[in-house]
C-alpha cells in the first residue's frame, strides 16, 4: 500500500515539475525572442520576467528532488545536495511571492487616473522598479540561508535521534518555543506581502468598477462597446495574484505546521509539497493569458 502511495505521488511531482518547467521556458524562450528582435516590452514585463526564474528555481529544486525521492532514490542526496536544494528552494520561493506582490502593486499604480499627482508617481514607480526587484532578491537570499543552515541528507552519518524527516532531507529537532519563533520569523515577509497583495487587488477592483460605471454612462446607448487592453490584462493579473494567494496561503499554513510539529506525518509533507508547486506550475498559463488580453486589439 505504501508503494502505491509513493508511486501515485511521484507521478503528480513528474507531471506537475514537467509541465511547469516547460510552460515557464516557453514563455522565457517568448522573451528572449522580443529582445532579440527589438520588439516594445511592456512596464510590467521586466517584473514577470523575474517571476519566471523564481517559479524555475522552485520547479528545480523542489519538483526534482520530491520526484526522485518519491520513485525511492533517497540515496542520491547528499548533505550539500539537501542544504542547496532548501536554499535555492527558499529563495525562489521568496522571490516568486516578492515578485507577484509588485506585480499587483505596481499595475494598481499604473490604471490609477490620469491627472498630473498620478503620473508623477507612476514615474516614481517605473524608477523604483529595478531596485525593488534587486532588494527582494537579496533579501529572500539572506532570509533563505535559515532554511538550509539545520538541513542535512537522511543518508548522513550525523545522530539523527533529535532530528525531523522532510521527505529526502531531515533539519534538527529544537523545543517548542524555538520552533514558534523559527516559524514567526520566516512568515513576516510572507503575511506582509499578502497583505499588500490584497490591498492592490482590492483598488485594482475598485478602479475597475469605477471606470465601469463611467464607461456605462458616456455608452448607455452603446451595447458593443469593449473594455481596453489595459482593463483586461488587469483583470488577468487580478486572476493571478487570487490563484497565487490561494496556493500561497495553503501552502504557508502547511509550511508552519511542518515547523511547529514534533513529528509531521508522510501525508503532511506530499501535501504541502503538491500545493508548493501548484501555482509554479500553473502561472506560465496565466502569464500567457496576461499577454494575450494586453496585446489583442491593439
Amino acid at each position: 500500500f505504501n508503494f502505491w502511495n509513493e508511486l501515485a505521488v511521484g507521478v503528480i511531482f513528474l507531471l506537475q515539475t514537467t509541465v511547469g518547467i516547460l510552460g515557464n521556458f516557453s514563455l522565457l524562450c517568448h522573451y528572449l525572442f522580443l529582445y532579440f528582435t527589438g520588439s516594445r516590452l511592456r512596464s510590467t514585463d521586466l517584473i514577470v520576467k523575474n517571476l519566471i526564474v523564481a517559479n524555475l528555481l522552485v520547479l528545480f529544486s523542489s519538483g526534482l528532488p520530491y520526484t526522485l525521492s518519491s520513485f525511492g532514490w533517497y540515496q542520491v542526496f547528499s548533505d550539500f545536495g539537501c542544504t542547496f536544494f532548501f536554499y535555492v528552494r527558499g529563495v525562489g520561493r521568496g522571490v516568486s511571492i516578492g515578485t507577484t506582490c509588485l506585480l499587483s502593486v505596481f499595475q494598481a499604480i499604473m490604471i490609477c487616473p490620469r491627472n498630473y499627482r498620478w503620473a508623477e508617481l507612476k514615474m516614481k514607480a517605473l524608477k523604483c522598479m529595478v531596485p525593488s526587484i534587486f532588494l527582494c532578491w537579496v533579501l529572500h537570499m539572506l532570509i533563505s540561508v535559515m532554511y538550509a543552515m539545520f538541513v542535512s541528507s537522511n543518508w548522513s552519518k550525523k545522530n539523527i535521534t533529535n532530528r525531523k524527516a522532510f521527505g529526502y532531507c531531515s533539519a534538527v529537532r529544537h523545543d517548542k518555543t524555538r520552533d514558534s519563533l523559527y516559524a514567526a520569523l520566516l512568515s513576516v515577509p510572507d503575511v506582509f506581502s499578502l497583505v499588500l497583495m490584497m490591498w492592490a487587488s482590492g483598488s485594482m477592483v475598485f478602479i475597475l468598477y469605477r471606470h465601469k460605471q463611467r464607461v456605462q454612462h458616456i455608452h448607455r446607448t452603446n451595447v458593443s462597446s469593449r473594455s481596453s487592453p489595459e482593463s483586461r490584462a488587469t483583470k488577468t493579473i487580478l486572476l493571478l495574484v487570487s490563484t497565487f494567494v490561494y496556493f500561497y496561503t495553503l501552502s504557508s499554513i502547511f509550511h508552519v505546521c511542518l515547523a511547529l510539529f514534533h513529528n509531521p506525518s508522510w501525508l503532511l509533507f506530499n501535501i504541502k509539497s503538491i500545493i508548493t508547486l501548484c501555482f509554479p506550475t500553473a502561472s506560465p498559463f496565466l502569464i500567457y493569458a496576461i499577454i494575450k488580453s494586453s496585446t489583442k486589439n491593439i
